[in-house]
């Protein structure tokens, strides 16, 4: 293989992410909004797992619960079976939330994927799921010391993406 596999996921992720940006922007809210939103509408999620599931630290997710609670789109509750754990609830307001979102994350997909034929579209994201999906080769990052940093994605000419 010629190509750099790291370097051309890292691109495609930023490239995607802001464009989400972008377009979520359009509704108030950002991706890691978005994402434990939508999580936490399947039901009865903890802070924890919904952290877990949307790659946040528990600091973030404290900061992201007081965001959406701020802005009424979710709210802490105890939970009926661990008086120590919070579920988190998503209001109504909520609910048209992520229904929104979907539509708008919808589009961009679409329209992200619409250079490739609908065999590779198909071909490209089974095996990305496979890849990162539960179990998949990617699914879990190896631990190291020190921890790998995200780092910026260079653009054509060794520019940097983020101008």
């Amino acid at each position: 293989m010629d190509s750099d596999l790291a370097l051309l996921l890292s691109q495609a992720s930023y490239v995607l992410s802001t464009e989400l940006t972008l377009a979520l922007a359009t509704l108030g809210i950002t991706p890691r909004l978005f994402c434990v939103l939508r999580a936490a509408l399947a039901g009865d999620r903890t802070q924890s797992q919904l952290a877990e599931q949307c790659a946040l630290d528990k600091t973030t997710m404290v900061f992201t619960l007081d965001e959406l609670e701020r802005a009424g789109l979710a709210e802490r509750r105890r939970s009926r079976t661990d008086r120590r754990a919070r579920i988190i609830a998503v209001t109504p307001a909520g609910a048209r939330m992520v229904e929104n979102g979907v539509a708008i994350t919808t589009r961009v997909y679409e329209d992200v994927l619409s250079s490739l034929t609908a065999r590779e579209r198909d071909g490209f994201v089974r095996a990305l799921d496979r890849l990162v999906g539960e179990g998949g080769r990617l699914s879990t990052p190896v631990r190291c010391e020190p921890p790998v940093r995200r780092r910026t994605p260079r653009g054509p000419g060794g520019r940097s993406a983020v101008a």
